[in-house]
């Protein structure tokens, strides 16, 4: 049965009563990291002294797979890979043309070659032994030698991978001493190499073909396997966690299909995307061109993901990807609402959510904020708790409607009474002051960031501020939408207190 739970509007004693269900765990993530870890060691086990594992997606911070399947951790891929820390190594690829571009991540707003850097980093802090970086389509640029130094002084093996004439095409050449055997061998130890990569396009696979060519000729047994979370073969091609990848990855174009490969070999229909169909004839080639012959019939079977064995609730998973479908939506909106360069992305997350029959307004939040907006006459906001309530905030003369939203859900949480001021209001006067007078800001209301940190000021001496300042964790997976678009301050506020947000295409006037 549905939950029940109440819209706070928090003003002039307005309160709504609706229904909806409450948010369900929906995947078992400790049964994933047991039988993913095991899947993998069979794949190690088939081709006998080496497996090179390319990673397709995030390693770790996988925030779309904890959305889509609630219960799934942004970190679980890690921790399956630690079952098997001793018997592997990581390699980083990252493309001489990506270099050259000062390409930038789009969730993490840094460059490709400092989040190289970066994921180094966090893999080593937790014992992985990260053994090379490789760079891929090199063909002498000065930004790749200047970042080659970079890596040597601070003790990385750097390797290069030229570009290959006809590439992926030309399997003659490719498998050849001119084409492959040009590129330099990576040297590696122990069973298990892991390929990654900053993003999509750097040549993960391409490095994985080229080490088994020159593995082959040195008399190495080894091998390649695909590790890539979605689209979940073993779901079919219209399930909503695959409706929902398909809406991440509008920007590039992919599209999900079936495996015509599986079925042929197998008559079982398995789902796939179009990349991985479009280059399987050329990999075939190249497998048998090195082997003699093919390990593998179809783009699944080189796969090697056992998620979609581990959902625990379909129905509960089912829901939350349609949110992140609407989700995916509203940030393509804000996107061509700044930058106006994504029409394309917009219309096809568009149809998307048409074919799955999806509407903005099946998002509770999406219909909570606009009505406090009608109601109030001003940009609004609301958050969804984890009990199914929902509390919404406006914007006032002291608070924009994000810092507004928190403090109200938070004083919920802690049990205080609505009309009770955590933060009087001559303490944020002096701030807003500060901020338009001495710092020349044209906003003088409150971001999140401030009002936390003045309620963390208060919390030594106002019991209130202390119950509400601990309420904070409870905020993780909860949902908000704004009927404005947030500053990135605010942006960055929400993210890191785990809340899903998304905001109509509004900019403040």
């Amino acid at each position: 049965m549905p939950a029940l739970f109440c819209i706070f509007f928090l003003q002039k004693k307005a309160i709504n009563v609706i229904f909806a269900f409450r948010m369900k765990t929906g995947f078992d993530n400790e049964k994933y990291l047991r039988i993913q870890s095991e899947q993998i060691k069979k794949r190690i086990a088939q081709f006998g002294d080496k497996l090179y594992l390319e990673f397709g997606g995030k390693l770790f911070d996988d925030n779309h797979a904890s959305r889509v399947l609630p219960g799934f951790k942004p970190d679980s891929k890690l921790d399956m890979l630690k079952q098997l820390k001793d018997e592997s190594e990581i390699i980083i690829v990252i493309s001489a043309k990506d270099i050259e571009k000062n390409k930038v991540r789009g969730d993490l707003g840094i460059t490709y070659d400092e989040d190289v850097l970066r994921l180094r980093g966090e893999f080593e802090n937790v014992g992985f032994y990260v053994s090379s970086v490789v760079m891929t389509h090199y063909n002498g640029q000065a930004s790749a030698d200047t970042y080659r130094k970079r890596l040597e002084r601070l003790g990385i093996k750097v390797y290069y991978h030229y570009t290959i004439e006809g590439y992926p095409n030309n399997v003659a050449l490719i498998d050849s001493d001119e084409g492959f055997g040009k590129n330099d061998y990576v040297e590696t130890s122990r069973p298990l190499v892991v390929v990654t990569a900053p993003g999509p396009g750097s040549g993960k696979m391409a490095v994985c073909l080229s080490q088994l060519y020159h593995e082959n000729k040195r008399g190495t047994k080894a091998g390649y396997a695909k590790f890539e979370t979605f689209p979940v073969w073993n779901l079919p091609l219209k399930h909503p966690v695959n409706i929902a990848y398909e809406a991440a990855t509008a920007d590039l174009n992919d599209v999900n299909m079936i495996d015509p490969f599986h079925f042929e070999a197998y008559g079982e229909v398995a789902a796939s995307y179009n990349r991985d169909i479009e280059i399987f004839p050329v990999l075939n080639a190249l497998f048998e061109g090195i082997y003699g012959e093919s390990p593998y019939k179809s783009p699944t079977d080189m796969g090697v993901n056992m998620i979609g064995f581990c959902m625990s609730d379909e129905d509960a998973c089912c829901e939350a990807a349609k949110a992140e479908v609407i989700r995916r939506y509203y940030y393509a909106l804000c996107n061509l609402a700044i930058k106006g360069n994504n029409e394309n992305e917009v219309k096809k997350i568009a149809l998307i959510m048409k074919q799955a029959k999806l509407k903005t307004e099946d998002r509770r939040t999406t219909v909570a904020a606009l009505e406090r907006k009608n109601y109030s006459g001003a940009h609004s906001s609301a958050i969804e708790l984890q009990d199914g309530t929902i509390i919404t905030a406006r914007t006032s003369p002291l608070l924009g409607p994000s810092a507004a939203l928190i403090l109200n859900a938070i004083k919920h949480l802690a049990g205080i009474h609505h009309e009770v001021k955590l933060i009087p209001e001559n303490m944020i006067q002096p701030i807003q002051k500060m901020k338009v007078e001495y710092l020349h800001g044209h906003n003088p209301r409150l971001h999140t960031d401030e009002v936390l940190v003045a309620l963390a000021m208060l919390s030594d001496s106002d019991e209130n501020c202390r119950k509400a300042l601990e309420q904070l964790p409870k905020l993780n997976g909860c949902q908000v939408h704004s009927t404005v678009m947030l500053s990135e301050v605010d942006q960055k506020i929400f993210k890191k207190l785990g809340v899903g947000l998304t905001c109509d295409p509004v900019k403040k006037g």
